[in-house]
């Protein structure tokens, strides 16, 4: 069946993302735009993946829990889980792996979280944007101990991507995946990295407001429009 998806979306709880990004405005943006499925990746945490997960089941889109982890080398990575258990044990990892060191919101933006009904529980007090103590080898082989799919983010930018810090994406994380966020820049890419050519390359909104939430223009076709079969189909060969 035709998924139309993003999956590259943050919320609140990023510091860069807008306030008006709560759970229950990007999944409703979302649905209205026409997507099937999407994925709350917020920068080193799943925090409000919980609550956007519940407006999904509501509102009739689904909502897969997920990061946008920032590894040692400073490269950003989607994390993406078939299940809210499996992406709330790996965010507990994760803490532990940032730097203490605390937000300030006033400088970076505030990180809310968030229940289902956009009312505020709490603050992340760890900035959550500085890299995480993990290497990408290593954060790749984490996220398949959680039975996830991972792919490099926006690999033609030039600053947090993995072209722009090592230059070529290790053949060790054995990625069937990448996304590139100016398609107009595809076949460049194809030709200075053969890698790229037996990879699925995708492309999301890495949206931190809500007009940028993607329009329905690109779709999967999966066997059923779930968490589970879209990490299934991620992580198969192209």
């Amino acid at each position: 069946m035709k998924c139309y998806y993003d999956l590259h979306i943050h919320s609140c709880l990023s510091p860069c993302g807008d306030n008006d990004m709560t759970p229950y405005n990007l999944v409703g943006m979302s649905k209205i735009k026409g997507l099937d499925i999407i994925a709350l990746t917020d920068h080193n945490t799943a925090k409000n993946c919980p609550a956007a997960i519940k407006v999904g089941n509501e509102l009739g889109i689904t909502v897969v829990p997920g990061m946008e982890i920032c590894t040692a080398e400073e490269i950003h990575m989607v994390c993406l889980f078939s299940n809210l258990d499996a992406a709330l044990q790996f965010d507990e990892k994760v803490h532990t792996l940032i730097p203490p060191i605390k937000n300030k919101s006033a400088i970076f933006g505030q990180q809310l979280i968030m229940d289902h009904e956009d009312n505020i529980k709490g603050e992340e007090e760890y900035l959550l944007i500085n890299a995480a103590q993990i290497s990408l080898i290593e954060a790749v082989k984490l996220v398949r101990e959680y039975n996830g799919a991972c792919f490099p983010a926006h690999i033609d930018k030039s600053s947090f991507s993995v072209l722009s810090q090592l230059g070529e994406i290790p053949s060790e994380c054995e990625f069937t995946t990448a996304e590139i966020y100016d398609t107009s820049k595809t076949d460049g890419l194809l030709n200075q990295h053969a890698v790229l050519n037996s990879m699925r390359l995708i492309h999301n909104s890495d949206a931190h407001y809500l007009e940028n939430i993607k329009e329905p223009y690109e779709y999967f076709d999966l066997d059923e429009c779930t968490p589970k079969a879209l990490i299934n189909f991620l992580n198969s060969k192209k």
